[in-house]
């Protein structure tokens, strides 16, 4: 029997099927807006990627600047060999042709070239334009080339540390170029061409080209001149005091700006020694930023500002010096071991005498010498831009004795950075500012538009103009003992010197060995260029600063002085030389009148009474207010 459906039953029928369209089209146009427009461009990209190949375009890195605007480090065009095996028609005539002119063993690039597993294999990066060239003219089937950038460094073994290098990959790995790589490094480009299913080239088929963009450049605080004046000195250092190492710094006392920093030995950074990981990891080192040391003499300067800030001595303050103290029954001797006597605080700082220092750092007292020691910065980082700076070292507060307090009065038993001991004395010779180093001055982009610019910032006031002005006055009186303007002729340098002794990494002191340095300002009553200089282990006969760092800083202001075309500030002043007399034998006392007489100062090695040698030896001419050595 035929079933039929009234028309109200039929209208449903309908509006269900309807329903059922409607719902298929509205999934599609959903699916095709998911596809075409959320997923759209990471599905274009997917399939971009299977019908072409693609080669990275290596994006150079910024320039580095020296402050005068000359190129320190700068980026050149080098090329990456690839090969793509599907595409070589002659497998041993390529490999062969490619490892002659590549200077690559055969074997490995045959592997290569033969290897149709892999799209594409890498022959050789950093591969020279000349090359490449001639790569390029033989038109072999399934060898490209690919631009890639190399670092060149203007000046190879100068600015070492302080540049620093990049790796193969052009990433940077040490000193500047680790330390400000992601701004340096630029956005790399990529040259894509159409390929087959094989992943061979469609003869005819579109190229696209994206390039990279460059990186950004930096302008340091450095003058290639006066850095170049530091290294030249540096490496007469090690040749004439034959030294383990000797490092220097040089700062804008009123800005924190370094001008010039350096360590010895040192190798071209256009030929790094990657052979040898030791000497790479030790001659790249900022060793002035990452080096501790123990400051000797050169923080007595620290010790005097803080006393002389509290109103605890004066310039006519009198001490007397038997060549020792006593403290907390430990008897901790002056470098003068028959003592200085009595004598003012211009007249002990000039000597340097230890006893003087422990009288003042125990007035100020645990409390009041922590209180200076940490607003000079000591136990903290500076906050260079410089990778590996280390905090220095202080004891805990409260682990202190009076002895402890005595020797860091003069140096000893505490341990610092060299530029957080020259950023701490610029401090207290500028005014009292303590400003914060810095060693870059801007970074610009490709455009010359200015990313990042550094301005001299004070991090805090340690104290007061009038302390200041009368630690300038030691300074000046320290360095030109007998006149005015004679430390280097006619210019008015201040300066101090230190000697100390170095520890054992299993701890005690290493006997024999020392860091000899000086600290000098210029001009010594409103000091603007501040010059630390370090002799690590001299071995030439002689360790004292005063002996072995002072004529080379006396070396490195001269320079300096001519490069800026520094007036004299006393024409009158002339160099006097006197023969130096025989002193072997003599009782320390008649040789000490001899050398008075002379306008000569010394320095003991030893305790006895009488003199076995001196440094320099009989009938040599030398400066009038040198310091030479007696050993008894």
């Amino acid at each position: 029997m035929q079933k039929l459906y009234s028309l109200q039953s039929l209208q449903k029928r309908i509006s269900a099927v309807c329903m059922v369209i409607s719902f298929i089209f509205c999934a599609l146009v959903v699916r095709l807006f998911v596809i075409q427009i959320i997923n759209g461009q990471y599905l274009q990209a997917r399939a971009t990627d299977q019908w072409t190949r693609d080669l990275s375009i290596v994006a150079p890195r910024g320039t580095i600047y020296d402050a005068t605007g000359a190129s320190l480090a700068v980026s050149y065009t080098t090329y990456n060999v690839f090969v793509r095996a599907r595409e070589v028609e002659s497998p041993t005539a390529t490999a062969t042709f490619l490892a002659d002119i590549l200077g690559l063993q055969f074997s490995k690039v045959y592997e290569k070239v033969s290897n149709k597993g892999v799209s594409e294999n890498l022959i050789k990066m950093q591969v020279e334009g000349e090359i490449a060239e001639s790569i390029y003219r033989c038109n072999m089937k399934g060898v490209y080339l690919a631009e890639n950038v190399a670092r060149y460094y203007t000046y190879g073994n100068f600015l070492t540390q302080l540049l620093g290098f990049t790796s193969i990959d052009n990433a940077g790995q040490s000193g500047i170029e680790a330390y400000f790589d992601k701004y340096l490094k630029g956005t790399d480009g990529y040259s894509y061409v159409q390929s087959d299913l094989q992943g061979k080239e469609i003869g005819g088929s579109l190229r696209y080209y994206i390039g990279g963009i460059q990186g950004n450049s930096l302008k340091l605080t450095i003058d290639s001149k006066i850095q170049l004046i530091l290294e030249q000195t540096l490496e007469k250092i090690m040749l004439e005091q034959k030294a383990k190492s000797t490092t220097a710094l040089m700062l804008k006392a009123g800005t924190g700006e370094v001008v010039a920093i350096s360590t010895k030995p040192s190798f071209d950074l256009n030929d790094v020694p990657r052979d040898d990981l030791t000497k790479l990891f030790e001659q790249s080192k900022v060793k002035a930023v990452t080096d501790v040391y123990e400051p000797g003499s050169t923080f007595k300067i620290l010790t005097v500002a803080a006393a002389l800030e509290e109103g605890l001595t004066n310039l006519d303050d009198k001490f007397y010096c038997p060549g020792y103290r006593v403290i907390d029954g430990v008897r901790i001797k002056c470098w003068r071991s028959i003592g200085h006597g009595s004598q003012n605080l211009v007249e002990a700082f000039q000597n340097s005498c230890n006893c003087c220092f422990m009288d003042l750092a125990l007035r100020l007292g645990v409390e009041k010498f922590y209180q200076y020691m940490q607003k000079f910065g000591l136990g903290v980082q500076t906050g260079i831009t410089i990778t590996g700076e280390s905090g220095g070292i202080l004891m805990a507060k409260n682990l202190v004795k009076n002895v402890d307090l005595a020797r860091m009065g003069f140096g000893h038993a505490v341990a610092v950075t060299p530029i957080q001991l020259a950023t701490a004395v610029s401090g207290i010779i500028n005014g009292g500012n303590l400003m914060g180093p810095y060693i870059v001055s801007k970074i610009t982009n490709a455009n010359g538009d200015v990313v990042q610019a550094t301005e001299p910032s004070v991090k805090a006031n340690v104290i007061s103009q009038t302390t200041s002005s009368l630690v300038n006055l030691l300074l000046e009186k320290a360095t030109n003992k007998i006149d005015p303007f004679t430390f280097v002729e006619g210019y008015n340098v201040g300066g101090k010197t230190g000697t100390a002794q170095k520890y054992k990494a299993s701890g005690g002191i290493d006997q024999g060995k020392y860091i000899s340095s000086f600290i000098g300002t210029f001009p010594a009553d409103n000091p603007e260029y501040i010059l630390l200089l370090l002799v690590d282990e001299p071995s030439a006969g002689a360790y004292y600063g005063s002996v072995v760092a002072a004529p080379y800083g006396k070396e490195i202001y001269s320079g300096l002085f001519d490069y800026l075309s520094v007036p004299k500030q006393d024409e009158s002043i002339k160099t006097e030389y006197v023969e130096m007399p025989l002193l072997v034998g003599e009782s320390m006392t008649n040789a000490g009148l001899k050398l008075k007489d002379l306008g000569l100062f010394f320095e003991l090695d030893g305790e006895g009474e009488f003199i076995q040698n001196q440094l320099p030896p009989p009938g040599t001419r030398i400066e009038k207010g040198s310091t030479i050595i007696l050993v008894t």
